[in-house]
């Protein structure tokens, strides 16, 4: 499925943009079922442990900025992480046996779905090495105005940036710190079944989605199977005993075996705590911690046009 020279670019720049991932049937049920389960958020009134609902939301106006954990919601979402295609661009890229951390269904509403801040992943979750990444498959065209994802390359080979704001972790790092270089940022646009694929130290956000159709991008975490998730930061293992933690790593195994022997390499670890107010999502977190945002002109263009 990748080239040689997809390959190094991901190691060389931190990111890659693979095409035609999933087409026909596969891509149209994925999308259907995306939309039945945003129709009903329609009857609900505050988010919960399936949607992170945004400002606006309502029964005549449903407005997402996530589904939480679609693999476990919809069962297609899992399935398709076991296709040929997934299989070989992972095997490619993590090595041969590769464990799911999590999935969230970003839905970005139209006419001024949430910004996601800039920030790395691995802020959020270090663990014993770095062989770990996030994919995002694109449900619908994403486009300019959709809010794109947008990464700066090389940024995972540099240091780690500070998320926090006044010691809190905020998720997000501040626009004015001098290592953000603005002028390198690159923007992700592609067409359905296209996926998005960077490394967990990449950094990246996205816009407001000023567009008229929903931003639909399935993220999904993972990381070699020798990469194991420190406890300060693995809030999915944690008030877990011997017996849960490892049923909870078998059952997000996608192939190969889950070894129990972790691989310890030499990289910057910070853990994201204390943390912000509301820690329930990204967006809660870099809004409850008082995150500066970077997209300030964006959302008050999305404010006019809604």
């Amino acid at each position: 499925m990748l080239s040689e020279a997809q390959i190094q670019a991901y190691h060389d720049d931190g990111y890659i943009l693979v095409e035609d991932v999933v087409t026909g049937e596969e891509l149209e049920e994925l999308r259907r079922l995306t939309y039945e389960k945003i129709d009903q958020s329609r009857a609900v009134s505050a988010s919960d442990e399936v949607f992170d609902l945004d400002e606006g939301h309502s029964k005549d106006n449903p407005k997402l900025t996530r589904i939480k954990m679609p693999h476990m919601q919809m069962p297609a979402f899992w399935d398709i992480l076991k296709s040929s295609k997934f299989r070989s661009v992972l095997e490619a890229l993590l090595g041969p046996a590769v464990r799911l951390q999590t999935s969230k269904l970003n839905t970005k509403a139209p006419g001024g779905g949430a910004a996601v801040e800039w920030h790395q992943d691995w802020a959020f979750y270090p663990h014993t090495n770095d062989d770990v990444l996030a994919i995002g498959l694109m449900l619908e065209d994403v486009k300019e105005e959709s809010g794109p994802l947008l990464v700066i390359p090389g940024t995972h080979k540099g240091p780690v940036l500070s998320h926090f704001v006044n010691g809190v972790f905020a998720g997000a790092i501040d626009p004015s710190d001098p290592l953000f270089e603005k002028d390198k940022i690159i923007t992700l646009t592609g067409k359905a079944g296209s996926m998005t694929v960077h490394h967990c130290r990449t950094l990246h956000g996205s816009a407001p989605n000023v567009s008229d159709r929903a931003r639909l991008i399935c993220f999904y975490e993972m990381c070699a199977a020798d990469a194991w998730p420190l406890a300060g930061g693995a809030g999915a293992f944690l008030n877990m005993n011997q017996r849960q933690v490892y049923d909870a790593v078998q059952s997000r195994m996608i192939f190969g075996e889950q070894t129990m022997r972790p691989r310890l390499k030499d990289v910057p670890v910070l853990l994201p705590l204390p943390p912000a107010p509301d820690a329930s999502s990204i967006f809660k977190t870099q809004k409850s911690a008082g995150a500066v945002s970077a997209f300030a002109k964006a959302d008050q263009k999305a404010e006019r046009a809604a």
